[in-house]
Order: C-alpha cells, then structure tokens, then sequence
C-alpha cells in the first residue's frame, strides 16, 4: 500500500484545471491573467512610443542599446 502522507493530485488533461471550477482557479487566476495583460499592454504602448521617438523598431532598439552598453 502507498504511503498516505503523500497525497498526489489525479492526473488530468492538459488545461483541464483551467477550465474546471475549483477554488484557486476563479480568483487568483483571474488576478494574474489581469496583471498579465496590463503588463503587455505597458509593453507594447512602450514599444510603439520608442519607435515613434527613435525611428527604429523593437528589434532595433534591443540592438541599439546592446550597441551602446557594449562601447
């Protein structure tokens, strides 16, 4: 018989907890989620603000400034 002080979870389906209604799916994960798109949304306005000023797209902003830390 296995040892009772290990109780390990069912195995599920992957991205059935997403989708099933236990306790730590409806509040916490919405909170993150939430966190999750602001951040991109700061991300992204971030990177069409810098290539309004400087004229150069993400990818040449992360060069630029690889350039100038390296010099």
């Amino acid at each position: 018989m296995p040892d009772q002080r290990y109780q390990y979870e069912p195995i599920e389906a992957f991205g059935e907890s997403l989708t099933t209604n236990r306790p730590w799916n409806t509040s916490a994960l919405e909170i993150v989620e939430r966190i999750n798109g602001r951040t991109a949304m700061v991300g992204f306005a971030a990177a069409i603000i810098g290539e309004w000023i400087t004229g150069e797209g993400p990818a040449g902003q992360v060069i630029a400034v690889i350039r100038w830390y390296l010099s």
